[in-house]
């Protein structure tokens, strides 16, 4: 699946990396990683791909287009959960829960970095971006 843009998300050699920008005046991290002239200020750099559920939310309607770019139609749409998963000492992100059980999501939740299609290009092909998904339990 394409991703929607490698300045946010790659394909790396130990599998998906989410990009963020840390500051050179003083190392504080953001995220997405900003563009044009105030990216001169920062220095792109992984993230963690492994956090907690910060807080969410399941978005049970669907938004407007734009600026949601994905299916909106009422006989197609999939209500899906969005929140903010924390990586330690870094940064909060805001982001899509993959997840078909709302129900089990708890804030302090362990989630690792992953993708889930987001819209069709001209083309037809799906086109992917970052989210984040519950880890299954280690036992």
């Amino acid at each position: 699946m394409q991703l929607i843009t490698e300045n946010v998300i790659a394909q790396g050699g130990d599998g998906l990396v989410l990009y963020g920008g840390r500051s050179k005046s003083d190392g504080r991290i953001v995220f997405p990683m900003p563009e044009g002239a105030e990216a001169e200020r920062y220095d792109r750099v992984p993230l963690k791909s492994e956090g907690k559920l910060w807080s969410y939310t399941v978005q049970r309607f669907p938004p407007k287009n734009p600026p949601f770019l994905g299916p909106n139609a009422p006989d197609t749409f999939k209500p899906f959960a969005l929140g903010y998963v924390e990586l330690e000492d870094q940064v909060i992100v805001e982001t899509r829960i993959v997840t078909d059980d709302f129900d089990a999501l708890t804030v302090g939740l362990p989630m690792k970095l992953t993708t889930t299609e987001y819209m069709t290009n001209e083309a037809g092909s799906p086109v992917g971006t970052f989210a984040f998904e519950p880890i299954a339990s280690r036992s």
